[in-house]
């Protein structure tokens, strides 16, 4: 089975026909639903692994599926102002958040980005820490993509560090 190999890498395809298979259900479902899956999954890996190295696999994951986003959701070529535009619509019309350009400087491929209502952290108690690690790679995923160069993203202000 596809799924169960040792060297299975995501690709978009594997997310299947939804409309096919979920005819009543759809391709909506809460963010609850979302997290459960998320944390529940983070329990385990920190449990496994520890912490450390489950959140640079959260950011792996991130990562691959950023590329797949990318490659399958968005035009590549483009000028960057209509990139961020189109990623902009892409992320809001899946629900997965709102995203804001702070900062720009262009030459040196450097951003300050907004992520709101994202999937993974806005409603959590505070905590003192960042959890959005699959964020991260998800961005660096994307951006890599589009530009050809390595990208580092890391959050500095997450809903749960306060």
């Amino acid at each position: 089975m596809l799924f169960n190999r040792d060297n299975y890498s995501f690709q978009w395809k594997d997310i299947g026909d939804i409309a096919l298979g979920r005819p009543q259900m759809g391709e909506e479902t809460s963010v609850a639903v979302y997290r459960m899956m998320q944390y529940s999954m983070r329990s385990v890996l920190n449990t496994e692994m520890g912490s450390e190295r489950a959140a640079k696999l959260f950011y792996r994951a991130g990562f691959l599926a950023g590329e797949q986003f990318f490659t399958n959701r968005l035009k590549n070529g483009q000028p960057l102002n209509l990139f961020v535009a189109e990623l902009q619509q892409q992320l809001l019309e899946l629900g997965i958040c709102i995203l804001r350009v702070e900062d720009a400087d262009i030459e040196k491929l450097k951003f300050t980005l907004v992520v709101a209502e994202d999937l993974d952290c806005s409603g959590l108690p505070v905590s003192g820490e960042t959890v959005c690690d699959y964020d991260e790679g998800f961005i660096a995923g994307i951006f890599e993509a589009y530009t050809g160069k390595a990208f580092e993203v890391k959050e500095i202000d997450c809903w749960s560090n306060g």
